[in-house]
């Protein structure tokens, strides 16, 4: 598990001033930023997470800063000049290519989730399948799901890259750290892009998991939950790293 020292405390952050800009996103800071996040999006793509141009990713570098993937490129084959630099309204600052249509969930999330540094939207296909049928995948069944994640927060269908979209998942945000968003896809916050990320693949691992469990069921061998003391004990673990969690208290 991570270091819950390092993981817990909320970002600092500075504003950068209007004339620092260009600099600033070209400095080594951002130039490693914009690797990492094109590093993700390949992971992305090579497990099948998104499609076409599907998906965007975004870090909050600043105050008054987030950096983003470009709309209309594929998330496996970005690369570093074609992210976007914008402010916490979603104009575009800096960048090669035009910012993600999405932007505004992104943002949404960040004014209402201090704890969130970066955000990952995807479409990791089973995960999908249960935002498509409003299912909530149940809990209390695997140690590192309940410990990163917990409950899943599911908010209804509303059109995409719209402020009410933003709207209904920063709410869930704020006690869910990862989010099922009805008809469309899967949506994470983290302390990091990778840790925004990891969230996707617990999810989708967790939910496939949960459809051998239901397959297995109609043989005749029912689920197990992890007991109440067990998961209290899992619920102070995840306490201390910082995670929201409903349960919690």
């Amino acid at each position: 598990m991570s270091n819950p020292a390092t993981e817990s405390a909320e970002p600092p952050y500075r504003t950068v001033p209007a004339a620092e800009i260009p600099a600033f996103f070209v400095s080594p800071e951002l130039e490693a930023l914009k690797r990492e996040i094109c590093d993700i999006g390949r992971r992305l793509w090579s497990r099948a997470y998104v499609d076409g141009n599907g998906g965007n990713i975004s870090v909050r570098v600043a105050e008054n800063l987030v950096l983003c993937t470009p709309t209309l490129v594929s998330k496996g084959f970005m690369q570093p000049e074609d992210l976007a630099l914008v402010d916490m309204q979603g104009t575009m600052l800096a960048g090669g290519k035009r910012r993600t249509s999405e932007l505004l969930m992104h943002l949404a999330v960040y004014a209402a989730q201090p704890k969130a540094k970066a955000c990952v939207h995807a479409h990791p296909p089973t995960a999908t399948g249960y935002a498509v049928c409003g299912i909530q995948p149940p809990s209390c069944m695997i140690p590192e799901m309940e410990i990163f994640i917990g409950q899943v927060g599911v908010a209804a269908y509303i059109t995409p890259g719209t402020h009410a979209m933003g709207e209904a998942v920063a709410s869930l945000s704020v006690q869910h750290n990862t989010i099922l968003m009805a008809n469309h896809g899967v949506v994470s916050w983290g302390f990091g892009v990778e840790d925004a990320y990891f969230k996707m693949e617990i999810l989708e691992a967790y939910c496939r998991t949960m459809l051998v469990t239901a397959q297995l069921g109609q043989l005749g061998s029912a689920a197990r939950t992890i007991p109440g003391p067990q998961m209290q004990e899992l619920l102070a673990i995840k306490q201390t790293l910082g995670i929201p969690d409903p349960r919690l208290g």
